[in-house]
């Protein structure tokens, strides 16, 4: 979808309500209350739908992401398209210019756009096949501070990658053993994985073990060693690489409370960055997301 063709398309509220509807519902609307399909139309009020079985009425808006949003689709639609078309990520300072529209309520939509990305990343499958696994380090910059793992006040990410497949990020409070296996548990097909390449952290080893991965390989990256034969890390580091370079570029400056939501989109947008439904497929996720408050966004994590 380009921008181009979304502003003919859908340049009218209306417009974006029936193509929600149909995503929402294919087969015609249904009752969120009692799930009946015998649906009639108010006729003062053509966006609102009354259930003729338990009389509830409600929009297609209603129990998603969408609710209580004052926004018009319109604006929703060209939010959901650049973010899902950013590469390295569409800031809500940017968005505000671009949609003319409060910097609190920029930053309010991207943030529930992100939701749906986040929801949508945790129904993908387990990585099977050659799967790599790193970790990085991210913010908490200082002037003559360490760098790496010795860092302070830093971040640590962690990547998942499946060669030639998805990827998986996550804010990880530390790297022992126990939380690398718990990713890998939980992200990784044991029956599936034929190895797992990694860096030389000591933490690794033991990782695999518990996660019942049986074959491992390392390179040293302290050794200056970055491969070795089909052995290397270099193709989750590149989505690192991607996701600093949005930090840097775009984002500027992320919070701690927030950062999951950030590796999230980044990742969803990585693993569909080939996907001619991107679009479609990211208004389907925002219509099967729950709402999201402003209040639980902003309080004290």
């Amino acid at each position: 979808m380009f921008l181009s063709d979304l502003l003919v398309r859908y340049n009218t509220d209306d417009k974006c309500r029936e193509y929600l509807e149909e995503l929402r519902w294919p087969k015609g609307p249904k009752c969120p209350k009692c799930e009946s399909t015998d649906i009639t139309r108010i006729s003062t009020r053509q966006s609102v739908l009354r259930c003729k079985s338990c009389q509830q009425q409600f929009t297609v808006t209603v129990d998603t992401i969408f609710h209580d949003s004052h926004l018009p689709l319109t604006k929703w639609f060209v939010a959901v398209l650049l973010m899902c078309e950013a590469k390295k990520g569409m800031s809500a300072l940017q968005m505000k210019r671009t949609l003319g529209m409060a910097y609190q309520t920029a930053w309010y939509l991207c943030m529930r756009i992100r939701q749906a990305m986040a929801t949508a990343n945790g129904e993908k499958p387990k990585l099977s096949g050659i799967v790599e696994m790193d970790e990085t380090y991210v913010g908490g910059k200082m002037k003559g501070g360490k760098r790496g793992r010795g860092s302070e006040n830093k971040q640590i990410v962690i990547g998942i990658r499946q060669r030639g497949g998805q990827l998986r990020l996550f804010k990880a409070s530390d790297v022992s053993a126990e939380t690398l296996s718990q990713y890998i548990k939980e992200n990784v097909d044991d029956d599936e994985v034929e190895v797992m390449f990694t860096d030389e952290l000591k933490s690794y080893p033991s990782a695999m073990r518990k996660a019942g991965i049986a074959e491992h390989e390392a390179v040293n990256h302290s050794a200056g060693e970055y491969v070795s034969g089909n052995v290397h890390t270099n193709t989750v580091e590149s989505a690192f690489s991607l996701f600093k370079r949005g930090l840097i570029g775009s984002w500027h400056k992320i919070s701690v409370k927030h950062l999951q939501r950030y590796l999230e989109e980044m990742s969803y947008r990585f693993d569909e960055r080939g996907n001619p439904q991107l679009f479609s497929m990211t208004l389907k996720n925002l219509l099967s997301t729950d709402p999201l408050t402003f209040k639980s966004l902003t309080d004290a994590a």
